[in-house]
């Protein structure tokens, strides 16, 4: 019996392959595909907090942009635009 893998679609097809991908590039991929979750704004507010503190630890460029995006955007659900407030 042969198996025949269809190949990705939709987001999962600009996902790069999990063993090849840098963390950035996995979460700028992610970025593509945005939806609406209801979360509480402590959770939010956490998650800001500990991307921030790893933002300047980023190797890449790719992930130091997708970090930046999601950091950027956890920010502004919570109306707290700029760092330190």
């Amino acid at each position: 019996m042969t198996t025949v893998h269809q190949p990705p679609r939709g987001i999962a097809a600009r996902v790069p392959a999990q063993d090849s991908a840098t963390a950035g590039q996995r979460a700028a991929a992610q970025m593509l595909g945005l939806r609406n979750v209801t979360l509480p704004a402590a959770v939010i507010s956490a998650a800001a907090e500990l991307l921030d503190d790893r933002l300047g630890e980023q190797s890449d460029a790719v992930t130091r942009e997708a970090t930046a995006a999601v950091l950027s955007r956890l920010r502004a659900a919570i109306g707290q635009d700029h760092p330190g407030r």
